[in-house]
């Protein structure tokens, strides 16, 4: 199977001469290199050499190595640590280092056995292949060679691999059923081609889980991944190919956040990472995911989504390279044109394992005992994402969202505050919201997109105020926040009617636009032009009972109007197939300002 170069060598057989954990030194490998894939002990342990030197070669095995001791073999195999790639991986629960995990149940049971081995992807299993070229045709890396339908949902594109040597067809296999391992193309290079190698293509491909995969150039973040939230999309929005950081501490809605962003939001790909998380909580994932429907389909969710479950008591290694596995995966699809999401939940487990195996390694600590190279272990995995034209010329994107959990919900914590140099959104969740009930619990003070900006075009189409009252929405949350200081103090009442205003009409946003309810039929998902039509009556209340104040109406008259509590029931009454309907609410509002003018005295300030 044609992909990343592979070293042709003889295995390379050395003795283990010392177990710390999950980490193994071992002899008699000084020709292998570095993060080359081993076989170790007895039970052929999957495992990768992370340091060489002259005292040996340092290796971290990905399986419960309980019971290992010196003397036993280790054998390189001289080739990286890869992740299969081709039809059959949607639908799929993985663990970490891409071992099928309900093909391993059945052989092993609900407890996995050291050493215990599975098929990534069916071998036996038949696929129809459809040819996109013809003898002679020219091809080079990232042409789309053919097409296997993968799921109802998904047309699996078989590619050149991105080492291909430029040149044109020799073969093509006609269209009918072929297994992942059958040739259906093979390249004869142009004489000129670089490297200058024949290149036969199967269904399925390897590609080093560290090496990113190549692109042709890389896009602008200027269109928005929709999740359906209000507050993400409008207020803190991401972009396809964008990088966002989810932190809270524990029962704030990190993985419930994720999950509804998984389901709803545009992406084409799901690719779902439980990296360290509970036993339970990956448990609640396993079970939940596949009877999730996809609401653009009707059809099952799974058909275009692939789980890695590595949780908190599995071997510690899989863990830090469970990353890699998702991101490699999700560029896989990018570069067949794909949209892809990847939620990593969560990158602080992640952040603990590499410091449990750099202590392993008896490494100098940094800060919090996290090895100092954890900033460039964050940069490496958040810059696998963007939006890119791929090498067969076709648009793609990999948006990641990760999950931080900081102890005590202490932002100030290493793993927070250098995801922060590495991500442009930030959806803080905030503690006393998850308490009330506030879904979701992201804190419209603490949280920032930097996406805002670019994504103003693409906003400007649905609606041109989107701008505009977004600015003016934010504005008035953090005069809120300062005013609730004062009013512990004092109270509401000793404010001027124009600061109450704002109390009142912060608290309208609170429940009418930034609270949603994913039990509610009408609710659980809003459309981008709903979502700016909700925030723009709400914001335009606000501006004709501040103008009315100033022309010389009471303040309890406009808190009496009912057109106040009707504004926080929209977002449940009206579908998002109707949104003349809040445009009517609208010129409600106008006539009822009107009125309230005519009868308080002075012109209306417009």
């Amino acid at each position: 199977m044609s992909g990343a170069p592979q070293r042709a060598a003889t295995p390379l057989v050395g003795r283990i001469t010392r177990v710390a954990g999950p980490v193994v030194v071992a002899e008699g490998l000084g020709a292998a290199g570095l993060y080359d894939l081993v076989e170790v002990g007895e039970a052929r342990l999957v495992g990768e050499i992370i340091r060489v030197d002259s005292g040996g070669a340092t290796i971290q095995v990905y399986e419960e190595n309980t019971g290992m001791r010196p003397g036993e073999p280790v054998i390189s195999l001289g080739r990286p640590l890869s992740a299969l790639l081709g039809p059959g991986l949607l639908g799929s629960i993985y663990d970490g280092i891409q071992r099928p995990l309900v093909e391993l149940k059945a052989v092993s049971g609900a407890f996995l056995e050291p050493g215990v081995k599975g098929e990534r992807l069916d071998p036996e299993r038949s696929w129809r292949f459809e040819p996109a070229l013809r003898p002679g045709d020219p091809v080079g890396p990232g042409s789309l060679v053919g097409r296997v339908r993968e799921t109802e949902l998904v047309e699996h594109r078989i590619l050149a691999p991105p080492d291909a040597a430029r040149g044109h067809v020799a073969f093509v296999a006609e269209a009918g059923e072929y297994r992942i391992s059958d040739v259906v193309v093979r390249i004869e290079p142009d004489r000129d081609a670089a490297g200058g190698l024949r290149t036969e293509i199967a269904l399925a491909q390897e590609w080093p889980l560290r090496r990113p995969r190549p692109v042709a150039r890389r896009l602008a973040p200027d269109e928005p991944l929709i999740t359906g939230l209000r507050v993400i999309d409008v207020l803190f929005p991401l972009s396809k190919g964008g990088a966002a950081a989810v932190p809270g501490g524990f029962g704030t809605g990190k993985t419930m956040t994720q999950h509804a962003i998984a389901k709803w939001c545009d992406a084409d790909i799901i690719v779902y990472v439980g990296c360290g998380e509970r036993g339970n909580e990956m448990t609640d994932v396993l079970v939940e995911f596949p009877k999730l429907v996809d609401p653009r389909s009707g059809r099952s969710l799974m058909e275009r989504t692939i789980l890695i479950a590595n949780t908190s008591n599995m071997p510690v290694a899989a863990r830090e390279v469970s990353i890699y596995t998702g991101i490699t995966l999700a560029e896989y699809y990018r570069d067949m044109g794909y949209a892809v999401a990847v939620m990593a939940d969560s990158t602080s487990r992640w952040a603990e394992a590499l410091r449990e195996l750099s202590g392993r390694l008896e490494e100098m600590p940094a800060e919090e005992g996290f090895p100092a190279y954890l900033p460039s272990r964050l940069a490496e995995f958040y810059e696998r994402g963007g939006r890119v034209e791929t090498l067969g010329g076709g648009i793609g994107s990999v948006s990641i969202i990760g999950a931080v959990s900081p102890p005590g919900g202490d932002f100030s914590e290493p793993v927070t505050q250098h995801t922060k140099r590495f991500i442009r959104c930030f959806w803080a969740l905030d503690r006393e919201l998850a308490n009330a009930r506030h879904y979701p619990a992201i804190s419209w003070t603490d949280s920032y997109s930097e996406y805002a900006e670019e994504l103003g075009s693409w906003w400007d189409r649905v609606d041109p105020d989107w701008r505009k009252v977004r600015v003016r929405a934010l504005e008035l949350l953090k005069r809120e926040q300062k005013l609730q200081d004062i009013v512990r103090l004092i109270g509401p009442d000793a404010l001027p009617d124009e600061q109450r205003l704002v109390l009142i009409v912060a608290e309208m946003l609170k429940a009418g636009f930034l609270q949603q309810s994913s039990f509610d039929e009408v609710d659980k998902y809003c459309a981008p032009t709903k979502e700016v039509l909700l925030l723009r009556a709400i914001m335009e209340f606000h501006r004709r009972a501040l103008a009315s104040i100033k022309s010389g109406t009471p303040l309890p008259r406009i808190v009496e109007l009912p057109l106040r509590e009707r504004l926080s029931r929209l977002k449940s009454e009206v579908p998002n197939e109707r949104p003349e309907d809040i445009r009517a609410v609208e010129r409600e509002i106008g006539a009822a300002f009107d009125e309230l003018d005519r009868l308080y005295g002075k012109e209306v300030l417009r």
